[in-house]
């Protein structure tokens, strides 16, 4: 079951990592972070490929967390919440630290978590109609891991806007603030997606890695430190009585 919750498969060049829960909407869970680690492994070992894409099977990219994820938060213990927290941030790092350089496809939907990890990946390519959005103030949570990596895509104004305001934006909003680097036709996206991630297989491996990892280099102790501070907020924002209060109506809404 693991193993079908993340396809994987390499076309020209491209090692493109597909998150495979249609039916949740491609909806994070332990077992598909998990799973999005091993790809990710697999895909910095793989000697065939110059790029990874990411990308959602069905209708959306990635949805956020999933309804049984919330149900575990609203009953967590802080040290549970805290490990929790650690797990999908240490997602977000390993995207960082392999060599190669990391593409999210987004289409559909990319919300709270979802968005988080499209916000973590090197690159952003979009369909034109997809949706981005970080709304987890919404049932009294916090952006918090996220937060790190979206203060270092966008102005600290825009970055405390979409963060605090919960909203949702458009493919054109994300690109004119820097949050996406190109913006495709909904009918062409997947072959252009694919042309633009296969482009690093044109140029060297070993100059696109020494670069990304100089980039990430310049400000790895803060990034680090802003995650680890992330966690935290995480966990305790998941304890508070608004997020509790929040996660129940939302799930009481849902179910």
């Amino acid at each position: 079951m693991q193993e079908e919750i993340v396809l994987k498969r390499i076309e020209q060049g491209v090692f493109i990592i597909t998150l495979n829960r249609p039916e949740k909407r491609n909806a994070l869970n332990d077992e598909l972070i998990s799973a999005l680690k091993r790809a990710l492994d697999d895909a910095a070992a793989d000697v065939k490929s110059a790029s990874v894409m990411i990308q959602g099977a069905g209708k959306d990219f990635c949805s956020g967390a999933d309804l049984a994820s919330l149900e575990k938060i609203a009953s967590a213990s802080l040290e549970e919440n805290l490990l929790d927290a650690r797990n999908l941030a240490d997602l977000f790092l390993k995207i960082r630290s392999i060599e190669k350089p990391v593409i999210a496809a987004v289409h559909g939907k990319a919300l709270a978590g979802g968005c988080g990890l499209a916000t973590s990946c090197d690159l952003i390519v979009s369909s034109e109609s997809a949706v981005f959005g970080y709304p987890e103030v919404k049932i009294g949570f916090v952006p918090a891991i996220v937060m790190a990596f979206l203060r270092r895509n966008v102005s600290e104004k825009k970055a405390f806007e979409l963060a605090t305001s919960g909203r949702e934006f458009t493919a054109a909003e994300a690109a004119s603030v820097g949050l996406v680097n190109r913006i495709f036709e909904d009918a062409k996206f997947l072959d252009e997606s694919m042309k633009f991630s296969a482009e690093y297989a044109k140029v060297s491996r070993s100059a696109v890695a020494m670069t990304k990892r100089l980039l990430y280099k310049i400000d790895y102790a803060d990034l680090l430190s802003a995650v680890n501070d992330g966690i935290a907020v995480n966990a305790r924002a998941r304890m508070s009585e608004d997020c509790q209060n929040g996660i129940r109506r939302f799930l009481e809404k849902r179910l």
